[in-house]
Parts: structure tokens; sequence; C-alpha cells
């Protein structure tokens, strides 16, 4: 890899993906790899929070039924602290309305099945096209 392309890489803007299913957490992060985005991933809002302290990403994409601490939890903390409430979150959930999950957690909310140009075009709106 050249300098150029390290740099390159190093700039690209980053996005935390908060999966607890395994198979769709490494699609979600070929997916934005291949546009050229940096990725961070979490199995749980616990990690999640220590990622989002760590790499300070752009936008963080957040399932909302998970082990350990749900989304719900993740954004209850988010929202408490400070430094990492300004980071934009864009939910996914199979379970939930969007519309609801818009009204209490304050973020926008995508349906699962994701639609992965809709999940795209919120991604590049957010924190622009690498």
């Amino acid at each position: 890899m050249s300098a150029a392309s390290v740099l390159k890489k190093k700039s690209a803007p980053c996005v935390l993906i908060v999966e607890d299913d395994p198979d769709v957490r490494e699609m979600m992060e070929l997916l934005l790899s291949s546009m050229g985005y940096r990725t961070v991933t979490a199995e749980n809002g616990a990690v999640a929070l220590d990622r989002l302290r760590e790499s300070r990403p752009c936008m963080v994409l957040l399932d909302l039924m998970m082990p350990v601490m749900t989304g719900w939890e993740f954004r209850e903390r988010q929202l408490a602290d400070p430094h990492l409430s300004s980071i934009p979150v864009l939910c996914m959930s199979a379970v939930y309305q969007p519309d609801d999950v818009k009204t209490k957690l304050q973020v926008q909310c995508l349906a699962k099945p994701l639609d992965f140009g809709r999940l795209i075009d919120e991604i590049a709106t957010t924190c622009g096209r690498p």
C-alpha cells in the first residue's frame, strides 16, 4: 500500500457499526469499507461506548436489540456524556417502528431488513463521501 493510500484511508470518514449479529456486522463492514469508509465495530452497547471514546466516528449505526447493553441503553448513556452526545446515530431495528424510535431516542431509524441504498445515503449525508 502506498503512503498516499495509507493517508487517504486514515482521513476517510469513520463509522461505528454496533450490531450483535456477526454476519450482519461483517457484511456492513465490508459494504462500507468497499465504499471507502473506515469502520470500527462493536457487538453490544457497552463495547460501543468504549469504541466511541477511542475512535470518535462521524456516525454510529446502532442496532437496538442486543445482549449486555441494548441500543436503548447505549443511547441513554451517550446522551448523558457531553463528549459523546453530539455524535450522530442512525438506529436499525427489525422490531420497533422507525417513527417511534425517532421520537423516543431523537435519532433517525431504518427498518430491517435494511435498504442499503438509503443506508449509504444517510451515511453520506452525515459523514460525507470518502
